[in-house]
């Protein structure tokens, strides 16, 4: 193990050049490797200083030595560290996620050569063209080269030998005019030769020229009269419009370029490629980091435009970018567009890179269902500037008709799911008339008193099914009485009894949310969750009362006959209609005859 002079030693010594540097632990392991237009200034800045990440530090602390290599461009850095990360895969590095092996489009190299999508890589002499993150472009891809000439899609090994040998005969692909049938001679290989160029031509995004090509002899054939043979071309130029039509950037001058997208979250890093040439969209591509430190978006785009035209072989001398990278690319123009086309495009790669971000998350979500409920309460965290996620929610809800058979209700949430054997009902037991305040004030301290007492974990935050009001009384209850500090907010209904707004703080402000809002969403269905369990125990509460007032005037029937006959004939209207026979059957002759008696008597009056 070096001593920390040995690493100062090391430190002092660095060059004010370009170049890569290493970080290697006690156990002599590479921990990070970085790039730097000057290696001095940019690996002291890492001794010289407290970094605000926790994370810089961390790794600051398991340096023991460095290493560095010395280059003569930044290109050349970028390069090089893009490299030794991919083969080392540092600790502290940002992490190329790339699981899944995406198709290209293969030319083989074959005296009468096949083209097909792939997942294989071979040097075996084959053209490969992508890789295309999207099957759905390559399928088009093919499906219009395909339709437009007769390439050959058998695996028979079309040698001359083999051709003139007589090996083989034509399938059905020649008789349906999709081949013109190689393998017994039928076309010369200069011909075949001429089709596939055309058709690497389209690959490359270069329609216009095949478009141009085939105008001009669809007209010289009509001018010969040649009408089936220029109905076929017209057929032809058809499709490939067609195909310009979809592919093409309209009222553009922009070729050969690439352009870059960015966009990130917690964790990791998404880069977009839209690679244009000859103004056409030919391929769009993303790739995901994995973040490890406080990385600079700049240096992470950087790297990802090393990778991703290193992995498209592209050599275009234009780059668009969003924002500035810190690093000069050599024979390559970057720039940030403010407006135009290139600005456009820009903003079609951004699409594409939070749809890829998106479709992440959708699968993760999919892999993990608590997934979504902890990005759901990390909003409700940064919407409310808490201190942690609540994975603890508590709901209160009053329900009273003028005032009698008051009852609240109190619903929980964890982790953003209703938990409904922690739900609570509470009879209002100390206030007198509707008084909704002074209800909420009995509910909330006889919920937290208990809790306190029993040592109950307490809740994370606390929503009030009303507005200011009945936050005021929570809050009184929460911090002046019981001296506990727990965050509350209100949820506001409009005239129709919507949710409306979240409100928060003291004095409360209302927390701005659309109604499409994920968040806003579950906050209206925790409220609607919490006023439904309130007004089904008050319903509940006022049939009883009215089935005992109603059965209690009955003279000679006391509590038990009541819940006897309540649990047989579940309600008063069906002791009313019963007969004699019924009602001896649950109560005996005696106490029938005058239930029988009353309600025959009432039914006279």
């Amino acid at each position: 193990m070096k001593s920390d002079n040995t690493l100062k030693e090391q430190v002092n010594a660095l060059p004010d050049r370009p170049g890569v540097y290493q970080y290697y632990n006690a156990n002599d392991e590479i921990i990070y490797v970085g790039k730097a237009k000057n290696l001095k200034k940019r690996v002291t800045s890492y001794f010289n200083k407290i970094h605000d990440s926790g994370k810089t530090n961390v790794l600051v602390k398991n340096i023991v030595s460095l290493k560095y290599i010395v280059v003569e461009t930044e290109e050349d850095a970028l390069l090089l560290e893009n490299n030794l990360i991919k083969q080392y895969q540092p600790r502290y590095n940002v992490l190329l996620k790339d699981g899944k092996t995406y198709p290209s489009i293969c030319i083989t190299n074959e005296t009468f050569p096949r083209i097909f999508k792939t997942r294989n890589i071979f040097k075996n002499g084959a053209q490969y063209f992508g890789p295309y993150s999207s099957n759905y472009t390559i399928n088009s891809i093919l499906e219009i080269v395909h339709e437009l000439y007769p390439i050959r899609t058998c695996r028979l090994p079309l040698t001359k030998e083999n051709i003139n040998a007589g090996k083989f005969k034509v399938c059905l692909q020649y008789h349906i005019h999709k081949c013109k049938g190689a393998c017994e001679g039928k076309e010369t290989e200069a011909e075949y030769k001429k089709t596939i160029e055309q058709v690497r031509q389209i690959i490359e995004g270069d329609a216009n020229e095949i478009s141009k090509v085939l105008f001009t002899q669809m007209q010289e054939l009509a001018k010969e009269y040649k009408f089936e043979e220029a109905h076929q071309l017209k057929l032809k130029y058809e499709l490939i419009e067609n195909y310009k039509s979809k592919s093409i950037i309209a009222n553009t001058v922009v070729e050969n370029t690439d352009v870059f997208a960015y966009d990130e979250n917690d964790n990791s890093a998404f880069v977009n490629i839209l690679r244009i040439s000859k103004g056409s969209i030919i391929q769009g591509y993303t790739i995901e980091y994995k973040k490890r430190l406080d990385e600079d978006k700049g240096d992470i785009l950087a790297m990802a435009i090393v990778e991703l035209r290193e992995r498209l072989k592209s050599n275009s001398k234009e780059i668009v970018v969003p924002f500035k990278i810190n690093y000069e690319l050599k024979d390559a123009n970057v720039v940030i567009p403010q407006r135009g086309d290139r600005k456009k495009l820009l903003e079609l790669a951004l699409q594409n890179v939070r749809q890829f971000k998106l479709d992440k998350l959708k699968q993760a979500e999919k892999l993990n269902p608590d997934q979504r409920a902890i990005q759901l309460l990390k909003s409700i965290q940064e919407a409310l500037h808490m201190d942690k996620p609540p994975m603890i929610i508590e709901c209160f809800d009053n329900s009273n008709i003028s005032g009698t058979d008051a009852v609240a209700a109190c619903v929980v949430f964890k982790k953003a799911k209703p938990s409904k054997k922690d739900y609570r009902k509470y009879n209002i037991k100390t206030v007198v008339g509707p008084d909704d305040y002074a209800s909420m004030k009995e509910v909330v301290r006889r919920r937290y008193t208990r809790m306190l007492s029993e040592e109950t974990p307490l809740p994370d935050l606390i929503i009030a099914d009303g507005g200011v009001g009945q936050m005021e009384v929570i809050r009184q209850v929460i911090e002046d009485e019981l001296k506990i500090n727990i965050p509350i907010a209100g949820l506001a209904k409009d005239s129709k009894h919507h949710t409306r707004e979240l409100l928060y703080g003291f004095p409360a402000k209302a927390i701005g949310l659309k109604t499409n809002d994920p968040l806003f969403k579950l906050l209206a269905s925790m409220q609607d969750e919490v006023h439904r369990f309130a007004i089904t125990f008050h319903r509940d509460k006022r049939s009883k009362t009215q089935v005992a007032s109603e059965l209690d005037t009955i003279p000679g029937i006391g509590e038990k006959t009541k819940n006897e006959l309540i649990k047989h004939f579940k309600s008063v209207k069906r002791i009313r209609l019963a007969e004699m026979p019924e009602l001896i059957e649950v109560v005996g002759t005696s106490r029938a005859s005058i239930i029988y008696n009353y309600f025959k008597g009432e039914l006279k009056a």
